[in-house]
């Protein structure tokens, strides 16, 4: 169970207040004419949704469903033979999730076709409960639904993405496990007063072409202090993409918000002391924040496990992206069969349009276990969401390897961190590889460029590294009694970058 199962259990107002007719079985009711839907739909609920004070959904079930712990909730099974779509030629087939454990909120869900909107009937025949007891009537609802698709082969149906809990979803690409999450929006994230939790409460899934290479799904978000739309043209393959359409409507000022929003988790690394006893050598979903800012600069932050809560902030003007990277693909860096986080996506945010000024937030999080989704980054605009306004934040989720967007720079493999040659010095090497290094002319010389904001930087050297095709730098650090260092470093060639600008923020 992860930290995110507990962050997941938002909750929703039902679409009763707003007359739109309630999602009940997995198959669209016979007869019906449904209700007219287009682009302007979901838009047009939630800018009425937050004229309105907020009001959250009761989420009570009924025993034993609402003491359901995790082992419990997992046997209870979606039959697949009744997937939405299954056995009618379409691309994609949809899967739906009950409620229970964590997920007690109940979530409408809608297909959409031929411009009519009909509820999905939700029906206990749908799952098998193992040795829970089948439940009675047709009220308890769906807590969320995946996508399928022919990902890795074409007479397979591989699950490709997951709405499940408040505003979480997540995607693989081909031959991908799952890991790091996405949000629909983040409030208040490490602020002291407690983190706002929105919840999407209502999914309209359009009904895909036979031959269409993408699934369209919209989503209705809510919460204290804002309701939202989102539009979600999901494209599945090597790269699985999301093309995001947001519209936000403050119900109040919104001065704390995370746009794009991305969760993960870092335990352990090469870059920090160990602090635990484990036999694996890394464990994480995610080991560095990748930032391409607005002034072409591209930076790369290793993640952390810190003593304590840390928010670092990158000022930037018009933002190109950024994301949550998984950069070490090589098993014998995790050792674990079972894991397999040399398999786990990175996230990519591109920006769609300039995003004015504002800061790319990464919060690090404190945790003793793998189980606790320890990492977010976001967008933060600087001017805040005024109330009864609205904003507009398209952007593309890329779902990937490595960065989708070619940067012509080195990139920073690894970060690696112990005692250095002096008392209380610190060791940091830096492995760089990529086409940049492989194509420097013979007589190149590269120098790295090393600078701290405390103590003192000394035995800096910049060597190739064959075993990698590429470069590792290497600096000591004297931290001379400071708590907090800020550290930059980048190989150069004629005063010339040649590799990303290395971040780091060390802490006695």
């Amino acid at each position: 169970m992860r930290r995110r199962d507990f962050l997941q259990g938002g909750a929703y107002l039902p679409l009763a207040t707003l007359r739109l007719p309630r999602a009940a079985a997995a198959e669209t009711p016979a007869g019906n004419a449904g209700t007219p839907f287009d682009g302007s739909t979901v838009r047009g609920i939630a800018r009425e949704l937050a004229g309105k004070p907020y009001q959250p959904q009761d989420a009570n079930l009924p025993d034993p469903f609402s003491k359901l712990t995790y082992d419990q909730y997992r046997k209870i099974r979606f039959d697949s033979g009744h997937a939405l779509w299954r056995g009618i030629g379409l691309p994609f087939e949809i899967q739906f999730f009950h409620p229970g454990f964590l997920y007690t909120s109940r979530v409408d869900i809608y297909e959409v076709s031929a411009g009519q909107a009909q509820p999905i009937r939700y029906s206990p025949d749908l799952f098998d409960y193992g040795e829970l007891p089948r439940p009675t009537g047709e009220g308890l609802g769906f807590a969320g639904f995946r996508v399928h698709s022919p990902l890795n082969r074409p007479d397979h149906f591989d699950e490709l993405c997951a709405f499940l809990g408040a505003s979480y979803f997540r995607a693989v690409a081909r031959n991908q496990g799952y890991g790091v999450s996405a949000r629909g929006l983040a409030i208040k994230t490490a602020d002291a007063s407690g983190e706002e939790f929105p919840a999407f409460k209502a999914f309209w899934i359009e009904r895909p072409q036979s031959r269409s290479g993408s699934i369209v799904v919209h989503a209705l978000l809510d919460g204290p202090s804002a309701a939202a739309s989102f539009r979600f043209s999901i494209r599945p393959g090597n790269e699985t993409v999301f093309d995001v359409e947001s519209a936000i409507y403050p119900r109040s000022d919104i001065a704390q918000v995370g746009l794009a929003p991305l969760t993960s988790m870092f335990y352990i690394g090469p870059n920090q002391p160990v602090r635990a006893d484990d036999y694996r050598p890394s464990v994480h979903d995610s080991n560095g924040l990748s930032i391409w800012n607005g002034w072409n600069e591209q930076l790369w932050r290793p993640l952390a496990n810190p003593t304590e809560l840390q928010v670092s902030s990158f000022a930037d003007v018009n933002t190109r992206g950024f994301g949550l990277m998984q950069r070490q693909r090589d098993f014998l860096a995790y050792q674990d069969l079972e894991a397999r986080y040399e398999r786990r996506p990175s996230l990519w945010v591109e920006t769609i349009g300039g995003v004015g000024e504002g800061t790319v937030d990464l919060v690090e999080i404190p945790t003793n276990r793998e189980i606790h989704d320890n990492i977010v980054a976001f967008w933060r605009p600087t001017q805040p969401l005024r109330a009864k306004g609205e904003y507009n934040f398209n952007y593309r989720l890329y779902w990937c390897n490595e960065n989708p967007l070619a940067t012509g720079l080195a990139r920073v493999v690894q970060t690696r961190s112990g005692l250095g040659s002096q008392e209380k010095s610190r060791l940091f090497v830096i492995d760089l590889a990529g086409e940049t290094l492989n194509s420097l002319p013979a007589d190149a010389e590269p120098h790295v460029e090393v600078s701290a904001d405390h103590g003192v930087i000394s035995n800096t050297v910049a060597q190739p590294n064959p075993e990698i095709g590429g470069w590792r730098i290497s600096f000591e650090l004297a931290p001379a009694g400071a708590h907090t260092v800020e550290l930059r470093a980048q190989l150069l060639v004629n005063d010339a970058a040649v590799s990303e600008r290395w971040l780091y923020r060390w802490t006695s």
